[in-house]
């Protein structure tokens, strides 16, 4: 079977353990895949992109919760009784 790799770049295990720095750098902001045996065991996503997919996924969730909410009857609150 063939695994996909879900990135630009990859590099093996071996290799990585060498020099992680320089396979982050070399990788220019995107994911790398860490191989082990030629098949992807772990991803590596610089801090950036982890980032915008956290907030992604959290746009996404809020986006469930206002479609989840939207049948629902809206009641009326004065401020100051919150």
């Amino acid at each position: 079977m063939i695994d996909p790799i879900l990135a630009g770049a990859s590099i093996s295990i071996s290799d990585f353990k060498k020099n992680p720095s320089a396979a982050i750098a070399a990788a220019g902001g995107f994911p790398v895949a860490i191989l082990n045996r030629n098949k992807a065991s772990a991803y590596l996503v610089p801090v950036e992109a982890w980032a915008e997919m956290v907030e992604r996924l959290e746009d996404a969730e809020l986006a469930q919760i206002v479609r989840d909410r939207a049948d629902e009857t809206p009641v009326a609150v004065k401020f100051d009784a919150l």
